[in-house]
């Protein structure tokens, strides 16, 4: 893929709505290409419309799309210098890393691949699994290696789709409404990818769960996921090592 342009096409197509089409888009620096893109359609017409714009607009965006040769028809196939096949029944959820986000892990295989990582991560000297003990307002707690320190609601890739960021504030509400709390040397934040995203999620009623769990606002664009972080609440680098 590296220094590809990946234009996406197929029957699959008439299935993905815009967000998820610019998910995968927007998701080109982990799959390694110069660019991913979708081809304009009717659903990029009705998401336009969604979004605000005039008939006018729209109107124009059609025509100029089909004049340039832009436009897509249910059943073209362009000519690509290579094409590669993908079957979307046989795609799975999965998660990235626990390192890189291009190393892409099959959810039912993330406890093996966590725990090999862990272990290479781990010098042989401390095979022994020795917690870390560590004091935060007065209490004391036991970090085990490989322990989560950090929790973000980041913009990287999806933080703008709707049925992405309506499930974590629903996930929000279901583990307040059960009591669950955020450990304490966890620090958690939200940063949406646009206020549109902070604007349904209040309409929703569902920004007080998130804010209850420590998932805060803390701006919009890249933070976490490029390493704008902050500090952790760790007391030393060397609980703050141990801990990652």
């Amino acid at each position: 893929m590296v220094g590809k342009f990946v234009e996406f096409y197929g029957d699959g197509l008439d299935s993905l709505p815009l967000a998820d089409r610019a998910t995968i888009a927007n998701m080109s620096p982990e799959y390694g290409a110069t660019c991913g893109f979708f081809p304009i359609d009717a659903v990029t017409l009705d998401y336009m419309r969604l979004s605000g714009r005039s008939e006018d607009q729209v109107e124009l965006v059609e025509k100029y799309a089909k004049a340039q040769g832009m436009w897509r028809n249910p059943g073209d196939e362009p000519i690509f210098t290579s094409t590669l096949e993908l079957d979307m029944n046989d795609v799975e959820a999965s998660l990235a890393g626990p390192k890189r986000p291009q190393d892409r892990v099959a959810l039912p295989d993330v406890p093996k691949a966590f725990a090999a990582s862990n272990e290479l991560e781990v010098n042989a000297t401390h095979k022994n699994r020795q917690p870390v003990d560590y004091v935060m307002n007065g209490h004391q707690y036991q970090l085990p290696d490989g322990a989560v320190v950090i929790a973000a609601i980041t913009s990287c890739t999806n933080t703008s789709n709707p049925s992405v960021l309506m499930a974590a504030g629903l996930l929000a509400k279901k583990a307040v409404t059960l009591g669950l709390k955020r450990q304490p040397w966890v620090k958690a934040s939200l940063a949406p990818g646009s206020k549109v995203v902070s604007d349904y999620l209040a309409k929703a009623k569902l920004t007080p769960y998130l804010d209850e769990l420590g998932f805060n606002l803390v701006g919009y664009g890249c933070t976490t996921c490029i390493g704008n972080s902050g500090p952790l609440p760790i007391l030393s680098k060397r609980q703050s090592k141990k801990a990652i």
